[in-house]
């Protein structure tokens, strides 16, 4: 009880002290990310600005695809999962977290995943999570660089 009180106050004093930032504000404007979520990714992540791209993003959060060839056998392609697991975890629950929210509000990364799922070749559900993760570590990169906030129509 004592270790959950801890980490209520520090998630707390970590968002007091994130207000001011960019990054936290961008995460923010995000539809289904409130700041709790925010600062958990900003704290994984560390600083965004480290990254030359997306993809580098994506490897350090382990979503990168693992391709297997060798002559004519092909494997189906998945994810490395050599990359920061919590990070992961909190990328696919706060998708998850979106689809739940769609009623509420719209959300290009929601568009997205319903778009997978409506394609001639139906996408899993993980796969088509892990798809919106892709995304949404794409999007947010690029608009934390640019200190742009998110807005739907301008998606």
């Amino acid at each position: 009880m004592e270790l959950k009180q801890q980490e209520k106050e520090t998630i707390q004093q970590m968002v007091d002290l994130s207000r001011d930032r960019i990054d936290f504000q961008v995460l923010k404007s995000f539809l289904g990310i409130g700041a709790q979520t925010a600062v958990k990714i900003i704290a994984e992540l560390g600083d965004i600005h480290r990254f030359k791209n997306h993809k580098q993003v994506n490897a350090y959060a382990g979503i990168d695809i693992q391709r297997y060839q060798s002559g004519k056998l092909q494997h189906q392609d998945r994810i490395n999962k050599r990359g920061n697991r919590r990070l992961r975890k909190l990328l696919f629950f706060m998708i998850m977290t979106m689809i739940s929210q769609r009623k509420r509000s719209q959300n290009r990364i929601v568009d997205y995943y319903d778009q997978l799922k409506k394609q001639p070749q139906n996408k899993h559900h993980k796969v088509a999570v892990i798809a919106c993760v892709n995304k949404f570590l794409k999007v947010a990169f690029h608009l934390i660089q640019h200190g742009i906030l998110y807005n739907y129509e301008l998606s």
